[in-house]
C-alpha cells in the first residue's frame, strides 16, 4: 500500500510515488522564457549602432547586473512585480544613464526595453515534455496548483495563450490576491483550495528563496527547477530537497 501522503502511479509495485498535490510555478518553471543574458545580449545587437562606442556583449551584461540588482531587493521587487514591464524600463533608463553617455537616453531605453519584452514573449514556450508530464501527473489523480507572482492581467494572458488552466484544479496568481510568495499565505492558501496538508505536498519551482526556502519552512518538499543548468550558487545556504532539470524527471524515482 502507498504511504498515506502520496498516490500510486499505477498497480505496478514499482511505480514511482508520488505526493497528493503539487503546487507548481510558473515562468523558467513550466514556461521557458529565455535566458536574460542571452536576450539583452540579441538586443544589443539589434541596438549596436545606437549604443556605440560600447559593445553589446557589454551592454548586454551592465543590463543583466542591474536587472539582477533590481529584483533581489525584496522590497522594490514586490512594489514593482504588478508593472514588471514599467519596471524594466526604468531600471533600462537608469543604467544607460549610469554609463554616462548623453546618448543614453530614456527614449532610447524604452525602445530597448519594448524589444527585449517583445522578443522574451515570442520566446516563450513550454520546457521541453512540462505539459505532458503535467498531464499525465493529473491523469494519475495528483491535485494541481499553479502558484505565480506578478500581476493579474500578464499572467492570465500566459495561462490562456498557454491553455493552462484545464490543467490545474487551482489557479492562484498574486495580482489577485492580498499575497505572493514567499509570504506563507500563499502555499497556505493553495494547499487550503486542494484539501492538502504540507507532508502532502511538493512545491516546484526556480526560485530558491520562493519555492524552496519559504515552503520549507512550512514542512512542504520543496524541488528547485534548475531548468538552464546553472547549478546552485556558490555560497548558497538554501537546499532544496531535490534538484532537477526537467519537469519529466518528477515522473522519476
Amino acid at each position: 500500500m502507498a504511504p498515506a501522503n502520496s498516490t500510486s502511479a499505477d498497480q505496478n509495485p514499482d511505480a514511482i510515488t508520488l505526493p497528493r498535490a503539487i503546487l507548481f510555478d510558473l515562468d523558467d518553471t513550466i514556461l521557458a522564457c529565455g535566458q536574460r543574458r542571452e536576450v539583452l545580449r540579441h538586443i544589443a545587437r539589434a541596438f549596436e549602432p545606437e549604443l556605440a562606442p560600447l559593445q553589446p556583449d557589454d551592454v548586454a551584461e551592465r543590463l543583466d547586473a542591474a536587472l539582477a540588482e533590481f529584483w533581489s531587493d525584496s522590497a522594490r521587487h514586490k512594489i514593482a512585480r504588478f508593472g514588471i514591464s514599467q519596471a524594466r524600463r526604468q531600471v533600462i533608463a537608469d543604467a544607460f544613464i549610469a554609463t554616462g553617455l548623453e546618448h543614453m537616453t530614456e527614449e532610447l531605453a524604452e525602445r530597448f526595453a519594448a524589444s527585449f519584452t517583445a522578443y522574451r514573449d515570442q520566446l516563450t514556450d513550454f520546457f521541453p515534455g512540462a505539459r505532458e508530464t503535467i498531464e499525465i501527473l493529473k491523469a494519475r489523480g495528483v491535485l494541481l496548483a499553479l502558484v505565480t507572482n506578478g500581476g493579474a492581467e500578464g499572467q492570465r494572458a500566459k495561462i490562456e495563450r498557454f491553455s493552462i488552466a484545464p490543467l490545474f484544479n487551482h489557479i492562484q496568481i498574486e495580482g489577485e490576491h492580498e499575497f505572493g510568495k514567499p509570504d506563507e499565505r500563499a502555499y497556505l492558501h493553495a494547499m487550503n483550495a486542494l484539501g492538502v496538508e504540507p507532508h502532502e505536498t511538493w512545491m516546484v519551482g526556480d526560485n530558491l528563496e520562493w519555492e524552496v526556502a519559504a515552503p520549507q519552512r512550512l514542512g512542504i518538499f520543496s524541488i528547485w527547477h534548475d531548468g538552464f543548468g546553472k547549478g546552485l550558487p556558490e555560497g548558497s545556504s538554501v537546499r532544496p530537497d531535490r534538484i532537477i532539470r526537467a519537469i519529466s524527471e518528477l515522473l522519476e524515482s
